[in-house]
């Protein structure tokens, strides 16, 4: 509905924001206990388990783990659904300008074509031209659907407000699969010089965080408000069929393709971490590259079994998003302040807070994921 969708999206990204305010400020304590300076997702599990209560110091290695095959998850499953996302927008570029109508999965296999050598490239400093060209695309492709969007508005009354609670736990997992950024909050927060400034009223979190959520609140209400049940898995989907429209189109395509080599490098970095001290120095680079082709061709097959945008990222943020979100951060918090009585307040109340949570999560975890597969399954019917 449109009012309960602009509400739930504040919500999810003041869950989203506070969940990533414990998460940092556990890394901060936790530097300091260890005297180390940079700690990753995966770092600080394995820091807090270390160095909290005695009962869950034999999980130290597991909560490590855990943490790399959420992240791992979690990337691995944003590089499948850009190639379903590139694949269907390609598809509407060609059909409109020659009129040829072929699957979808005719498109996600020819994508493999160009995310092949993209996802081959193993420094990141070549990839930041590809990322300045994508925000360069994505920055224009949002004030031409912005444009589009406002053109003949319909009145609020002809949308519904609420649409009822069974499209409710897929709006949840979808918009939590938006705002999810939380592997590349470290890397942000370590390359600060002063650290401190990302967190606080007016820190780095909060004021990035105002415009994600607003610039979802306002493609949301909006396209929602403009095509109503017509509303594709991404709003550049609707947009017109004009020149402008397929330009638009063909750059937001350029842009997916640009952000897939970074979305692939957390996957590639953690199995190769797992791999790396069982293959030989001499054929490392053989092994690696090896590697990252079946990485890429994995997505590309797991696209080409789930070809349809919605349900499929409904999945994604179910599964993968809401885990790293509402269940990793309250653990390690717990974990990592337990015997903090000033800290964990007046009853022990963050721990009932915590708790609350991880049940958002397994009520997103289970509504979700089932929801999904509902949707999935009628595909092939």
């Amino acid at each position: 509905g449109l009012w309960t969708s602009l509400v739930g999206a504040i919500f999810v990204g003041l869950v989203y924001t506070h969940c990533v305010h414990i998460l940092v400020h556990c890394a901060q304590v936790l530097s300091v206990r260890l005297k180390q300076p940079h700690l990753g997702f995966a770092g600080i599990a394995e820091a807090a388990f270390h160095t909290g209560p005695s009962k869950c110091q034999p999980y130290t290695a597991l909560a490590k783990s855990c943490v790399d095959g959420g992240l791992f998850l979690g990337y691995y499953s944003c590089c499948i659904v850009y190639i379903v996302f590139t694949a269907s927008s390609f598809k509407q570029v060609v059909e409109y300008n020659f009129d040829l109508l072929m699957d979808v999965r005719l498109y996600i296999f020819l994508v493999t074509l160009v995310v092949i050598p993209i996802g081959c490239i193993r420094n990141l400093k070549y990839l930041v031209p590809f990322s300045f060209l994508a925000i360069c695309a994505l920055t224009f492709s949002c004030g031409f659907v912005l444009y589009e969007i406002f053109q003949d508005l319909p009145p609020l009354s002809s949308r519904p407000a609420f649409k009822g609670y069974s499209s409710l736990p897929l709006f949840f997992s979808t918009m939590v699969y938006a705002v999810d950024g939380i592997g590349t909050v470290f890397p942000i927060e370590n390359s600060m010089r002063k650290p401190q400034n990302f967190l606080g009223s007016f820190g780095v979190l909060n004021i990035s965080m105002i415009w994600i959520v607003a610039v979802y609140c306002v493609m949301g209400f909006f396209g929602y408000l403009r095509y109503g049940e017509d509303t594709q898995g991404s709003i550049t989907l609707n947009i017109s069929s004009s020149v402008m429209g397929q330009v638009v189109k063909t750059m937001v395509i350029l842009n997916v393709l640009c952000s897939y080599g970074l979305f692939l490098f957390v996957p590639v970095e953690i199995a190769w971490r797992k791999l790396e001290p069982k293959v030989e120095k001499s054929r490392q680079t053989l092994y690696y590259y090896f590697m990252r082709i079946v990485l890429i061709l994995g997505s590309v097959v797991l696209a080409a079994v789930v070809p349809d945008l919605e349900p499929f990222v409904g999945l994604v943020g179910a599964i993968c998003s809401s885990t790293l979100i509402l269940f990793f951060p309250p653990i390690i918090e717990m974990v990592t302040f337990w015997e903090d009585q000033a800290y964990m307040g007046r009853f022990r109340w963050r721990i009932y807070k915590n708790l609350l949570l991880i049940v958002m999560w397994l009520c997103t975890l289970i509504t979700g994921t089932h929801i999904s597969f509902l949707q999935i399954m009628k595909l092939y019917k």
